[in-house]
Parts: C-alpha cells; structure tokens; sequence
C-alpha cells in the first residue's frame, strides 16, 4: 500500500469555495498511487486522527483533503498551524464500511446486488451513509429499497 508522509500548515479555501479546512498535495504525489486522483486515502495528522476521505481538485491540477473542524479541536490546532501527515490508499475504494443491513439485504435480493454492483462507489457511498445516519432497522430498508428502484429506472432508461 502507497503512502505519502509529510508536514505542512493548515490552509482554508476561500468561503465560496466553501471555506473548508484542507491540507494540499501536489498532482505529482498524487500520480505516484495506483488509482491517482481516484484514490480513497487514510489520512493520519500527528498520529492523533486518522480518517477516511477522498481527493477533491484545487483547480490548479492538484488536490487536497479536507480536515474536519472536529479533527482540528482534537488537534488542538487552527489555520496556519503546522501538521505532520501521512496519507495512504484505503484498501477498500469504497472508503466505508458496509452496514450489516445493506449486507444482508443485498444478500437476500439478488436483483437489488445486480444493481448496487452497477452503480458507481459514489452513489454507494450515498446510499451507505443515508442508511448509516437512521436507526430503525424498518427505515433504513425503506430507503435501501427506494433507491435502488431509482437506480434501476434509471438504467431501463439507458
């Protein structure tokens, strides 16, 4: 597994960008992993967080990752403050883990793995997190089973 380990200040894009906290990297760092800008990375600052996320665009041809404001207060850090660093291709792309619910759904429906298989990591991505953040075991398959519905009228259409 790729990694890339360094140290630089904390810098902040301009507030119609979205005003995210971010940490930079250069297009050459980048191209040296397996699946360049496409990589889902781990990243570690001071060996006191470590999460998952993904590469956004600058605009300049390079990318950065963005740092939580949560992550900061653990840091104890602010804009400027410098960080040491590691980033590193997460072993699985899809870059979260898989709810035993959605498991066992798609193990149960074959029609409904057909299509999960065919939808991009993005939209998995979509779907894990909308079923992450509800509780109810009966709500969660509500919204697996209507957006899977949408997925396949959508590729009826195509």
């Amino acid at each position: 597994m790729k990694s890339h380990s360094g140290k630089q200040t904390i810098k902040q894009l301009e507030k119609r960008k979205g005003g995210y906290f971010y940490l930079k990297f250069d297009a050459d760092v980048i191209n040296k992993f397996s699946k360049k800008r496409a990589t889902r990375m781990i990243c570690s600052i001071d060996n006191i967080v470590s999460y998952r996320c993904g590469l956004n665009h600058l605009g300049d041809g390079n990318f950065y990752v963005i740092v939580a404001g949560k992550y900061l207060e653990k840091l104890q850090k602010e804009l400027g403050d410098e960080v040491h660093y590691t980033i590193e291709e997460d072993p699985d792309q899809l870059g979260v883990d898989m709810p035993e619910v959605l498991s066992v759904f798609l193990e149960q429906d074959l029609e409904a793995k057909d299509i999960f298989n065919t939808i991009t990591d993005g939209k998995k991505r979509s779907l894990i997190y909308s079923v992450i953040k509800i509780k109810n075991i009966d709500k969660q398959i509500k919204i697996i089973t209507e957006f899977l519905t949408k997925e396949k009228l959508k590729l009826n259409k195509s």
